[in-house]
Formats: structure tokens, sequence, C-alpha cells
């Protein structure tokens, strides 16, 4: 079955629901029980939906597709992406463990792990992402943990998963992997050699900026200890919510496939800028990493950066973005509106220096037409001048 197929059919059971297309929204918290053989099947744990913390149809129906678009043999779905991050880690960590954490990652990822996890007894030494196999020289005998993000969500750094997973996997650790940037459209992890695959859903799944949620995908291995956590942690998603992101998952591949050519189409024209340094896009042609983006990625989605030639004081940005008429400043992306925002990574990063000079920008290419959102970004370059 072709991805597109997997996407669109995937977790429909039209039958159970008198003939209802879509799944529907499942609000529920008690779950009543026929017989009493039957709750006594649901307290030794032989049942999925037992109480509506645990889950319902709408749930389960979210986490059947999204594992078969992975090409997993299970899926969790949680609250936020952050969730699902700090679910999986907390699954594999115990006080006095080992974890090796790439640098370029997710913001709230790194303050977990700085803050909750220090407190915890767990130690974290961050890798530079471009490390490949020579992630070797920093795995302990109490390394339990490898993770990867690839590409980072600010500087776009391309990793060697399948060098990093090959010794992970050889010195007994599990590599958890964030994919949000590049969907379960554009990439199949297990492939890669992760075991465990982490989305924020929030973003191209849902593709509509009206939700939060994240997903959990794993090898059947450790299926078990992650449920146990994520149950543990409390950290459901509602059911309308599940209903959202599987109505948006059913157009992930449109929707996708128009990111993509937006994204390179308005990288290449900002390639030609003479304000601009550098585009880091790994879909675009001799960018970093895009060698690494060819073997392992079918596709990119429409979020990359820019590095300016010069490094714009606060007020000269102001002049740019603060009158830009498509392009918002938000935190999130992956939605059908574009985004702008201004990054600082040598702030967040302490094992691989950010040595570009000039301001970052991020953008997140939206839906709209690419001929008006040129022209918005190029008013912006001739106010920042």
């Amino acid at each position: 079955m072709k991805k597109e197929t997997l996407i669109t059919t995937a977790g429909l059971a039209s039958d159970n629901h008198r003939g209802v297309v879509n799944v529907p929204v499942h609000r529920a918290s008690t779950i009543l029980f026929p017989t009493y053989a039957v709750f006594e099947e649901a307290e030794a744990g032989k049942l999925h939906v037992t109480y509506g913390r645990f889950g319902t149809p709408s749930t389960e129906a979210l986490e059947q597709a999204i594992a078969a678009a992975e090409g997993a043999e299970h899926a969790i779905a949680t609250s936020s992406g952050l969730s699902a991050i700090v679910t999986a880690l907390m699954a594999f960590l115990q006080s006095g463990d080992h974890l090796l954490m790439v640098d370029s990652v997710y913001g709230p990822t790194r303050r977990f792990c700085d803050n909750e996890l220090k407190r915890l007894g767990i130690e974290t030494t961050y890798y530079d992402p471009l490390i490949g196999a020579g992630i070797s020289a920093l795995i302990r005998k109490n390394t339990k943990v490898v993770f990867v993000e690839s590409p980072g969500s600010l500087t776009f750094e391309v990793q060697d998963v399948p060098a990093i997973s090959k010794v992970a996997h050889e010195n007994g650790a599990v590599v958890i992997g964030d994919n949000t940037w590049a969907t379960p459209y554009f990439i199949n992890p297990f492939e890669l050699g992760m075991d465990v695959s982490i989305h924020s859903a929030t973003k191209y799944i849902s593709g509509h900026s009206d939700l939060l949620m994240g997903t959990i995908s794993c090898r059947a291995e450790h299926y078990k200890k992650l449920l146990q956590t994520f149950r543990n942690f409390g950290a459901c998603p509602s059911g309308d919510n599940c209903y959202l992101a599987l109505r948006g998952m059913r157009t992930m591949a449109v929707r996708l496939k128009q990111h993509y050519k937006s994204g390179l189409l308005v990288a290449q024209w900002l390639r030609e800028r003479s304000e601009v340094a550098e585009v880091l896009h790994p879909a675009l042609p001799g960018a970093p990493g895009h060698e690494l983006w060819k073997r392992d990625f079918s596709g990119a989605p429409s979020l990359f950066s820019i590095v300016l030639k010069e490094n714009y004081s606060s007020d000269k940005l102001a002049l740019m973005l603060d009158s830009l008429e498509y392009f918002g400043m938000g935190y999130s992306w992956g939605g059908f509106e574009s985004l702008i925002i201004h990054c600082k990574p040598e702030k967040v990063r302490t094992a691989a220096e950010w040595k570009r000079e000039g301001t970052v920008l991020r953008l997140h290419i939206g839906l709209e037409n690419t001929e008006d959102l040129i022209a918005d970004l190029e008013k912006g370059f001739a106010r920042l001048k």
C-alpha cells in the first residue's frame, strides 16, 4: 500500500460506527463493563479501553493510523509534543543513568534535561549533531538512551541516524528520535534504526494550528514500558483533539506535497537575495546536510532557516518583521499559515559552537501563494535596508 493510501485509510472503522466514515468524537471518563468477567479482564490489563484517561475509540483510531503511517507496531497519543518526549525519556531512564542528547534539540527538551532529569540524578551529555559514528567516544556503561533530532528545528543539521543507531545498539542503548520535521510521510524512522519515534502532532499531522498533541511510535518490545509510563503520567489527549488530529492526517500527504514545493520555491528565491548569506534547507541542493537528506528522506516540509549577512539590531528587525502581511510571528509551525521568527542558536548550544555571525530567521512556508509570500518578504527586506 502506498503511503498516501495508508494515511487516508488507516484507522477507519465505519462498520463499527453505523457507516460513519470518520470515527466519531468519544468524550468519556467512565467506561462501563457489561459483565464481571469483562471487568476482571480490564483489571488484568487485557483491555485497552478501560477508562477515559487511558484512551477511547477516538484515541485508538488515531494511534492505529499513526503506527501504520510510520511502519511501527504500536503508537501512543499524548497531550502534547513535549509530553511525548518526556514520556519516552522517562520510560527508559532512571537515577544514575546517562543520556546522550543532540545539541540542536528542540528547546523545551533541553530544558527538561537540564532541570528535571538533573534533579532526578540522570546525567545528560550534549553531542555535536554531525558526530555520526564518532558518538562511540561518548558512550558510557550507563548510557541508556541516545536521542536524535534530524534535522534540528532551528539550525537544520541532518544527522547520520543509521551510524548513530548502530553504535547505540552495539552498546545496549535505545535510540529515540524527534521526527516532527520529517513527518510520517517523508521518513520511516525504524528503517534508519530508531527504536522510538516522536512527533508533535500539533504541527504537520494536525496542520491547522488548533490543537496540542504528541505521538509516540515504537517497536513491539518497547510498547509495554512506554504504555505504562504514559498511563502513570496521565498526559492523555481529549477525544476532540484525537478527532481533529485524525481529520488533519487524512489531508497530510496533499498538504505536505504543497509545503515541499512552496518551501523550495521560497528557499531558492532567498538564496539569490543579497541580504542572505546562507539558506539552511536540507532539500536545497548544496545546502548543509543535503546528501544525507537525499539518502534518508523522501521529501521535505517547509520549515527552514536563513542566515543574514549582517547581525541586525532589534530595532532593524522590527522594521522588517512588524509589517509583514502574510508572515506571522509565532513559535509553532506546520499549519496552513506562514510564520517567521528570530532565532539565537548561539544561546542554546553547548557541544557544537554556532559560528555563523549573521542574524538567523526561521521561516515556515504555509499554503498561501508563493508569489504573495515572496512579495511580502521583498518589502520586508526593503524596510530592513
